[in-house]
């Protein structure tokens, strides 16, 4: 079982930034690989960013995301961040992150074994 906590989520105008952390519970964490989907009101949850586990060279983003927000992963402290840079107001979400065993299927919710309860994001024009 892994439980994650997600922190870091606030208000910021437009071309703000803000990072994000998810703390996982365990001693496992580094097979784990981590994404982050978000979800707007009245929208679908949708995947925003994934890292694969152990070292995490491996990335994968969304198009609507690409070059802003980058995703890191630090074993010792159980943690993954999201750092997002240049928001945008249609980035206003509740960003949720994710643990996935497997490590497949990492752009949809399909892949992930344990989700966090979210951490509101509002970006502001």
């Amino acid at each position: 079982q892994v439980q994650l906590v997600e922190s870091g989520g606030g208000s910021v105008q437009a071309g703000g930034s803000l990072r994000l952390s998810c703390a996982a519970s365990g001693r496992t964490f580094s097979t784990y690989a981590m994404g982050w989907f978000r979800q707007a009101p009245g929208k679908d949850r949708e995947f925003v960013a994934a890292i694969e586990s152990w070292s995490g060279i491996n990335k994968y983003y969304a198009d609507s995301v690409k070059g802003r927000f980058t995703v890191s992963r630090e074993n010792a402290k159980n943690t993954v961040y999201l750092q997002m840079n240049n928001l945008k107001p249609e980035d206003t979400a509740v960003y949720v992150c994710a643990a996935s065993y497997s490590g497949t299927h990492l752009y949809t919710d399909v892949g992930y074994a344990y989700w966090g309860q979210g951490t509101q994001v509002t970006v502001s024009s």
